[in-house]
């Protein structure tokens, strides 16, 4: 039983060949590879945790593992009711697991070196557990500037920062067929580069 793994972009370390820039811009960071953390979490977690393998994504800080917690008996009177529940079903997995989720968390950190966040999903309730927020630099000229500001002055965020926040969610979801389509067309440059002449 494998989970779904998702790597992104900035985490070829391991993919083909050497680091530095490739043509497609993202930087190879000196980490160990992360290809085979879907089958190590789904090999290293208890049974019984979740319903089936877990969704492990990867990127170059974090690795983010997120699993199905088993349905809840009986039936709920109105889905206010319905989603208290689920939320009070994924606070308990939460606190029963802690001590082992940290040993585990350990264990994956020296295996891949990055650290590792848990999340739950139940029904159409999904929380994530202390997940890093990582700082990205950009640079932006003043048409992106002044969309930021938009966003800001209008009250969606309240900072340029958290607009850019906002801005980078709202693409992944409405977007996220297309990007998933990007990583697979990465992954089949990197293994083409893998078997190339080595100079």
């Amino acid at each position: 039983m494998h989970g779904r793994f998702v790597l992104t972009a900035r985490d070829r370390r391991g993919w083909g060949g050497g680091g530095g820039r490739g043509r497609g811009g993202w930087q190879q960071a000196d980490l160990p590879s992360a290809e085979d953390a879907a089958g190590w979490f789904a090999g290293r977690l208890p049974d019984g945790w979740f319903t089936g393998a877990p969704v492990v994504t990867v990127d170059r800080e974090e690795i983010v593992v997120v699993g199905e917690l088993p349905s809840l008996d009986g039936d709920q009177p109105d889905e206010a009711g319905r989603a208290a529940a689920e939320a009070g079903r994924i606070a308990r997995f939460r606190e029963q697991t802690r001590e082992e989720r940290i040993e585990i968390a350990r264990q994956a950190e020296h295996r891949y070196g990055r650290k590792v966040a848990w999340g739950a999903r139940l029904g159409d309730t999904e929380e994530l557990f202390t997940t890093l927020s990582v700082p990205v630099m950009t640079r932006l000229r003043q048409p992106e500037r002044l969309v930021l500001d938009t966003l800001v002055d209008a009250g969606v965020a309240r900072s340029r920062s958290e607009a850019l926040a906002w801005a980078v969610r709202l693409v992944g979801e409405h977007a996220e067929s297309w990007l998933g389509e990007l990583r697979e067309a990465m992954s089949k440059v990197d293994e083409l580069r893998a078997k190339g002449p080595t100079s």
